[in-house]
């Protein structure tokens, strides 16, 4: 499946702000990248976003909520592009835990993706002299917006080191178990990888709202799915008696305790 051929543009405001409530992160670069896990033989074209120094994958260009994401801050390092059969751009980054292999429309989107990466996670503009004046420019700015976005965090950091109880309020990335699935994908990946964990934050039907898909194993595999209210900056957990929490970790933690560690948050691999 070959990707879109088209100059990437700005997602609409709306979804551009419901894309940055739920990162919590400022967005550096997007387009569209194929992607390939070093365990997998074809690629998946994404809408790729680079926030921080993640990458966001999104099924669809307009969905206001990533399908997968990936931490790249410790990246290691990353191949030249070099151009495949069809014209495409690839190169490999290569991270502590596995490798990941991006290809793009052309060489110039495949250079420019491979430089601002290097850039957020090396925090230095790579000395490539075939960079445009314009691009140049717009790496430098990427630079300085994610050298103060660390300062801050680790203010931050350092600020709630002090206090007794840090709000929960200000962790606004998806917890690990956060998959963009429907109720039947999120129930047949649980039956299907029951050494990944046994609980899923999945969106709502209304798209507004959350909901909690587990897996008991008791004398049968038992499934069960549970409503996660949006209510302001709350969330509320649909049971016998109402459950208000503070963010969606605090959601995933609460099911965790109150099981004693036997639900555990379901993460792929890579």
């Amino acid at each position: 499946k070959e990707q879109p051929k088209e100059t990437p543009q700005p997602a609409p405001r709306q979804i551009f702000q419901e894309r940055q409530r739920i990162t919590g992160l400022p967005l550096y670069f997007q387009g569209y990248l194929s992607v390939r896990h070093s365990r997998c033989k074809e690629f998946r074209v994404y809408w790729t976003e680079l926030r921080g120094t993640m990458l966001f994958f999104y099924d669809d260009k307009k969905a206001p909520m990533y399908s997968q994401k990936l931490d790249i801050s410790a990246l290691t390092s990353a191949t030249n592009v070099y151009p495949d059969e069809n014209g495409s751009a690839r190169f490999i980054l290569m991270l502590s835990n596995g490798e990941l292999e991006l290809k793009a429309n052309d060489s110039e989107s495949g250079k420019e993706w491979k430089c601002f990466i290097l850039t957020v996670t090396k925090l230095s503009v790579p000395p490539d002299e075939s960079l445009l004046p314009g691009q140049l420019t717009r790496m430098h700015e990427v630079l300085e917006k994610e050298k103060k976005r660390r300062i801050t965090r680790d203010d931050c950091s350092s600020t709630s080191l002090n206090r007794k109880s840090p709000p929960s309020s200000t962790l606004t990335t998806m917890p690990v178990c956060f998959y963009a699935v429907s109720r039947q994908e999120a129930t047949e990946m649980l039956e299907k990888n029951p050494s990944c964990g046994n609980l899923i934050l999945r969106p709502g039907r209304d798209s507004k709202n959350y909901a909690i898909t587990i897996r008991h194993e008791l004398d049968t595999p038992h499934l069960k799915h549970y409503k996660v209210m949006s209510k302001g900056t709350s969330y509320v957990i649909e049971l016998e008696r109402q459950v208000t929490l503070t963010s969606l970790q605090d959601v995933v933690n609460y099911f965790v305790t109150q099981t004693r560690g036997k639900l555990k948050p379901f993460v792929i691999r890579t």
